[in-house]
């Protein structure tokens, strides 16, 4: 795993935390807090992912040369 998918994790996690936190003091400012950084780090994985997919390079073929057929 990449840095950016261990620190995208550790936001994942941080953001849940403190969304339960939030909800078991009824602090409303923390609990935002933990779902915005839960949904933020799934949007910014998926937006990563998807860069690098349409990044690679597709696959290239190697060129056959043609048959050549006799006529009888």
């Amino acid at each position: 795993m990449s840095w950016t998918d261990w620190s995208l994790l550790g936001l994942f996690i941080f953001g849940f935390v403190l969304f339960l936190i939030g909800a078991n003091t009824y602090n409303a400012l923390v609990g935002y807090a933990g779902i915005y950084l839960f949904i933020g780090s799934v949007a910014v994985y998926l937006v990563l992912y998807i860069y690098k997919e349409l990044k690679k390079k597709p696959a290239t073929e190697t060129p056959q040369p043609p048959q050549v057929t006799q006529n009888p």
